[in-house]
């Protein structure tokens, strides 16, 4: 009989560590979905014979519809069940992949890019799961593993994608197999190793909140992607971004008036809830700008342009960005124990520091391998502690019930900041060209861009510090369980204001 509570505890440890593992591999699986067509763009616009305007659209379908499904499937699963939620969403994926894989038509391709976008609701659905199945103590930990894995999947995804593609003859349909067979063993870990959903807290879906949250995404998101195609200055480019001003507007005005809104504003407008996207929109910016900036200088032609390491797409993938992904998940369980005991805010501040020192390194050495690799590095680390950070920030200062749409809104924050990112750096790059190259020689970048994108990138990483120390100042506790009786008072105060109403 003395055996069994350590029986007990030793059974509940190796239930946290599956439920961790199983979401980590679904969180791992939907990164994917945003990087994992990079590299074959050139080869889908080939194969489908189809402009360099339309495939654009392969990586625009799946960011929109990521803005649109990811606050209202996080809501949804705080409401129905987080569990089922969670099934249907990787259900939804698997589904996208295998059209993806098997069409030979772009708008079903579209169609297949949109429901993988989908998908990535999971992750504010997996950290709605951790906050109800994992001890306390451990949260941090948990929520650093699952969110570091983000960054990996987004590095592992290039890297992935090279290899499978690196062949002269190679079809770019099986990076879609790939997302394919990932899916389904995320589906598959999901069902048999994530308990049911113990509570749910019920009520109507805000329709009417999803739509105008939804259309202030795309009409926002829409020219950032498409700018550089479109123009700047043209009609729709400013027309969308003030179309998007509008529909905020309009979003806000909804969301105070509905009983039961899908955003609570005063959790939105929370300066730690508030802050915490702003870092998350920084540190998105810097991911990608790591990625492109880098994959495009490895390819560079030395002897054309006079710097760059001549790599095809697999070099590229594998000997600069790879080691990068490697750092980033090593260092996400660093991140959780440097969280519980010193709190997210010191550990942000942390990332800021040393994602800003290797985006200072590569912007005044990016002629050797080893600086490229040893910056990147830096900036992986950097990318996985932010990532590790935002979610505790987020645990500690919303209730449990408006965890997954907390988490959903510092989720679009990153994925907006990552293609923020996409679009400056790509106009940045395509702005200034070297002269003097041979006739039939397309247009390359003046190195001088390379570094000022690095710079921009730095600057961007060295203002997460700046948003932490200046927005974060009220999250002073070792662990997101120590604010928890404080953010469980607030939801008790604010029901009972709303039943007083």
């Amino acid at each position: 009989m003395s055996h069994a509570p350590a029986t007990d505890a030793a059974e509940g440890r190796r239930s946290e560590t599956v439920i961790v593992f199983a979401l980590s591999l679904a969180a791992m699986v939907v990164s994917m979905m945003q990087t994992l067509v990079v590299p074959i763009l050139g080869r889908i616009q080939n194969d489908l014979d189809i402009t360099s305007a339309q495939v654009s659209w392969v990586t625009t379908a799946t960011l929109l519809s990521a803005a649109v499904f990811t606050p209202l499937l996080g809501r949804f699963g705080d409401q129905h069940g987080k569990k089922s939620t969670l099934v249907g969403v990787l259900i939804v994926m698997v589904a996208g992949s295998v059209l993806a894989a098997t069409t030979h038509s772009l708008a079903w391709l579209l169609v297949g890019r949109v429901l993988q976008g989908a998908a990535t609701a999971i992750f504010p659905l997996a950290l709605s799961v951790l906050r109800e199945e994992v001890r306390p103590a451990k949260l941090p930990g948990a929520m650093a593993l699952v969110s570091g894995t983000l960054a990996f999947g987004s590095g592992l995804a290039l890297v992935a994608t090279g290899l499978l593609t690196s062949g002269d003859d190679a079809d770019y349909r099986s990076a879609f197999w790939l997302a394919t067979g990932l899916a389904v063993a995320a589906l598959l870990a999901v069902v048999f190793l994530v308990p049911a959903t113990r509570e749910t807290t019920g009520g109507r879906t805000d329709v009417l909140g999803a739509l105008t949250l939804g259309a202030t995404l795309v009409l926002l998101l829409l020219p950032i992607t498409q700018g550089h195609e479109w123009g700047w200055t043209s009609a729709r480019t400013l027309g969308g971004f003030a179309g998007a001003v509008i529909m905020a507007v309009v979003w806000v005005l909804v969301e105070r008036k509905v009983r039961e809104p899908l955003v609570d504003m005063r959790m939105f407008a929370h300066p730690p809830v508030l802050f915490a996207n702003i870092a998350g929109l920084l540190v998105g910016f810097g991911m990608f700008a790591l990625f492109i900036g880098v994959s495009y200088l490895a390819q560079m032609p030395s002897a054309l342009v006079g710097y760059g390491f001549d790599a095809s797409i697999l070099r590229a993938s594998v000997q600069f960005l790879l080691p990068s992904t490697i750092v980033s998940l090593l260092s996400a369980p660093i991140g959780g124990q440097l969280v519980r005991r010193h709190g997210p805010r010191l550990v942000l501040i942390l990332a800021s520091v040393i994602g800003t020192a290797g985006f200072v390194w590569i912007s005044l050495d990016h002629s050797h391998t080893a600086s490229v690799i040893g910056a990147g590095m830096l900036v992986g680390a950097g990318i996985s502690l932010g990532y590790a950070a935002m979610p505790a920030v987020i645990v500690a200062s919303v209730p449990p019930r408006q965890t997954g749409i907390a988490n959903g809104i510092n989720s679009i924050a990153r994925s907006t900041g990552s293609a923020i990112g996409s679009a400056m750096i790509t106009t940045v790059l395509a702005s200034k060209s070297v002269e003097n190259l041979p006739p039939g020689v397309p247009q390359l970048p003046a190195e001088s861009q390379f570094t000022l994108s690095f710079v921009l990138a730095g600057a961007a990483f060295a203002l997460v510090a700046v948003v932490a120390a200046v927005g974060l100042r009220r999250i002073r506790g070792h662990a997101a369980a120590d604010q928890q009786p404080a953010a469980d008072q607030a939801e008790k105060a604010e029901s009972a204001e709303r039943a007083g109403v």
